[in-house]
């Protein structure tokens, strides 16, 4: 039996640039906080925990610590983003920020910051809800909608006289994207059109269905509120029938028969490769 992984797993640039900053940052002995998890992984969130590392998971509670702190404290941006607002509060209160915004978040932000001022409704196709998604939302000063799904598309219509400026969620589905924005085209909508889901998560997803489609049994390794790794269960789950979501190895629970000649790996962009590591070798050593 071969245990394949798939060309593109793991930990992706703007991941990996954030985790990186937070374990710079402790090194340095500071007082440590993150904007809402610093990535969509409970293994890593859990680690930095153990190492001082605290989560703010709302305004609320960086308004709180902004008024109590005593201890010089810095305060991480995560790669998903934030909303504007929250730049103008850390720099009120007189925090230290350190902004880990994925480079290609940010993209999309200035976009549609400037697209909004010019007067566009700006059209997000994405996860409604997301915390990328909802920092995204917080650089627009005009109309803007997000779009999920082919029926929502559908359904959709734009302000009068607006034009559209439509991009999507970095981990978005890239099919899905462009089935959307299909949709949206025939409806004859002045707009413009940014494909803004990264390099990473189109080389992951396309390297995902190519392993799927040849594997017996596909494993996909992330967190469970990972979008981007959400998505490539969904795309495995297209190719091979018996395709497994899991978080770790402890979740893992295969009952392999004989006649499996290929088992294949993929992860999301934020699992660390001592987890995709572990995974294989289980599999390899056990079945």
């Amino acid at each position: 039996m071969e245990v394949r992984l798939a060309k593109y797993a793991g930990f992706c640039f703007g991941v990996k640039r954030a985790v990186d900053t937070v374990y710079e940052q402790i090194k340095n002995g500071k007082n440590i906080y993150t904007y809402g998890p610093i990535v969509h992984n409970e293994e890593v969130v859990k680690d930095l925990t153990r190492n001082g590392v605290r989560v703010l998971e709302s305004k609320e509670e960086l308004l709180e610590l902004s008024e109590n702190h005593t201890l010089p404290a810095s305060v991480i941006i995560r790669a998903h983003g934030v909303p504007e607002e929250i730049y103008h509060i850390l720099e009120e209160k007189h925090l230290e920020c350190i902004d880990a915004t994925c480079p290609f978040v940010a993209r999309i932000q200035k976009k549609v910051e400037q697209e909004s001022r010019a007067g566009s409704h700006i059209v997000i196709v994405g996860n409604a809800g997301h915390p990328e998604v909802e920092g995204i939302i917080g650089w627009c000063t005009g109309p803007v909608t997000v779009l999920e799904d082919l029926a929502e598309a559908e359904e959709f219509k734009p302000l009068d006289g607006k034009k559209l400026c439509i991009v999507a969620q970095t981990t978005f589905n890239y099919k899905k994207f462009y089935n959307i924005v299909e949709i949206l085209e025939k409806k004859g909508y002045n707009s413009t059109v940014a494909n803004t889901i990264c390099n990473a998560t189109e080389e992951r997803q396309r390297s995902a269905r190519e392993l799927a489609s040849e594997a017996d049994v596909m494993i996909v390794i992330g967190g469970k509120h990972s979008s981007n790794t959400r998505k490539l269960y969904e795309i495995c789950s297209e190719e091979c029938a018996n395709t497994y979501f899991i978080q770790t190895l402890d979740d893992l629970h295969l009952e392999l028969p004989k006649a499996v000649r290929l088992v294949g790996i993929t992860a999301g962009a934020s699992t660390p490769n001592k987890l995709i590591e572990e995974v294989q070798n289980y599999v390899r050593i056990n079945f």
